[in-house]
């Protein structure tokens, strides 16, 4: 088992989650426990923790499997779902599910009699390094990505690599995406480690060692910054564009994973940070090729780039008309809040639509 240190919610990285959770449930009344999952979890993973102690007296419910899902029809679900089953603000909501069901139930617990305890039991890689700590919680609204929400802090974060067993590869590379951006921004080390990881031959014990390292890169950022108000918005590289594809691949009916619209992002915004933050030219064109490798591309056209930058100039991290850009001046450094003109936004698009192996 290993405990973190992080800014207010505990991270625990065991091989051990009946024991890590039973623990925790015995601090709360055993009719004051209730449980969110998504369907494919509870098909998948909850049958792993039928032997927590009080497993039984948990009250669950569910919502469906799917990014469509993350919604406020959801979320009303769950809430109808605490009050009917007597929930106060001294119970506790366990979430166990990946970024979407994990992001939902913390805003229904956040936000349900004004708010109270939840713990993430992470059951998808992108969840366990990314979605499930550092605070931010909420739903899709209006064509946009977690556009509604509230930052709150779990109480606690269990991690164990077991659950990732349950997932296929499409949705492991998907979280694979945060860990790479994670060494970018942060610690070349970390992207050499990922960078040698076979995704062929998974090694789930080497694997629960590079989740704690980049957990604790995440976490870097959120203790000085939990608000999102400075260097936190480091975390943000590969989303301004990465986002823009996710929510336009919705709207059009052909969904993609948040994993693939983030290296889809990081590689456009690559060339950003080549163009504006100073970036070599060996480091653009080495990493772009080898992320495209992994993930291939989301083809787009020129007709299509209107769309993609005005859902950049409605991404709640921009200020005022300024389209706002995490860059890298070199691998492990950042600069935040780069305003880029939309003239080298589209440069960038065009770099990323030309790429190819």
């Amino acid at each position: 088992m290993n405990n973190l240190p992080s800014y207010h919610a505990a991270v625990t990285v065991t091989d051990d989650v009946v024991a890590a959770l039973s623990q925790l449930i015995s601090r709360y009344p055993e009719d004051k426990v209730f449980l969110v999952s998504e369907s494919n979890t509870t098909q998948f993973c909850l049958p792993v923790l039928q032997d927590v102690i009080g497993w039984e007296k948990v009250k669950k419910t569910e919502v469906p499997a799917g990014e469509e899902n993350k919604k406020l029809s959801s979320v009303e679900k769950i809430w109808l779902f605490l009050s009917q089953n007597g929930a106060d603000r001294k119970s506790l909501v366990i979430n166990v599910g990946g970024g979407m069901l994990t992001d939902l139930g913390s805003f229904a617990a956040s936000t349900y009699k004004r708010g109270m305890d939840f713990v993430n039991v992470p059951t998808t890689l992108l969840s366990q390094v990314d979605a499930s700590v550092g605070g931010k919680t909420g739903f899709n609204f209006n064509g946009f990505k977690n556009e509604i929400g509230v930052i709150n802090q779990p109480k606690d974060v269990i991690i164990d690599t077991r659950f990732l067993k349950t997932i296929d590869r499409r949705n492991f590379v998907s979280g694979f995406a945060e860990m790479v951006k994670h060494g970018l921004i942060r610690s070349a080390d970390h992207l050499k480690e990922v960078r040698n990881y076979d995704l062929d031959l998974l090694n789930y014990e080497a694997l629960a060692g590079l989740i704690a390292r980049s957990v604790a890169i995440k976490d870097y950022f959120v203790d000085k910054d939990p608000t999102e108000k400075n260097i936190r918005k480091a975390l943000n590289f590969g989303h301004t564009i990465g986002h823009a594809f996710e929510s336009y691949a919705m709207t059009s009916g052909k969904p993609i994973l948040h994993g693939y619209a983030v290296a889809y992002g990081m590689m456009a915004e690559l060339y950003l940070s080549h163009k504006m933050a100073g970036l070599s030219s060996r480091d653009l064109k080495e990493l772009s090729y080898w992320l495209m490798t992994i993930y291939g591309k989301f083809d787009i056209t020129e007709e299509d780039y209107d769309a993609l930058l005005s859902l950049m100039s409605h991404d709640k991290k921009n200020e005022g008309k300024r389209i706002n850009f995490t860059l890298l001046p070199k691998i492990g450094k950042v600069a935040i809040d780069q305003d880029c003109s939309r003239d080298l936004i589209i440069e960038s698009l065009d770099f990323y639509r030309n790429l190819s192996l």
